[in-house]
């Protein structure tokens, strides 16, 4: 009984002072603002990709959905070395086409550079026959 008292204890102390997890964090987000509604574009695929100066082609990094409120906040861990040339890809044909909402573009491109380790969050206000980015903090 003492011995499971102790090996009880232990874990306790590990989990609780010493195995806490680390939240991660990530230092690329994104959102898309529908400025003919005035809301969120939720259910957008946005696609990122880096560019190689190498081979001079781009590779798919990740791929996301927009959530409720036209967000996604996970592209690009704290913990790995981001810098460099990135693309974002918005899909914007099926979000406009689920409204039957004739659209100028069947995607929007967007291309941005990581030159430290600070946040970049990249939104796009978008209409059927338009679009703006800039970047947000």
């Amino acid at each position: 009984m003492k011995n499971s008292l102790i090996a009880l204890f232990a874990v306790f102390i590990s989990v609780f002072s010493f195995g806490q997890t680390k939240e991660v964090t990530y230092q690329l987000s994104s959102h898309i603002l529908d400025v003919s509604k005035g809301m969120p574009a939720p259910g957008v695929t946005i696609q990122l990709e880096k560019y190689s100066d190498q081979t001079k082609m781009w590779t798919v990094v990740d791929k996301k959905v927009t959530d409720k409120n036209g967000r996604v906040g996970d592209f690009l861990s704290n913990e790995n070395s981001n810098l460099g040339i990135y693309k974002l890809t918005y899909l914007t044909s099926p979000y406009f086409k689920s409204m039957n909402t004739e659209s100028f573009y069947p995607w929007v491109e967007v291309v941005f550079e990581i030159t430290n380790k600070d946040h970049y969050h990249v939104p796009i206000t978008l209409s059927a026959y338009g679009y703006s980015t800039y970047r947000g903090n």
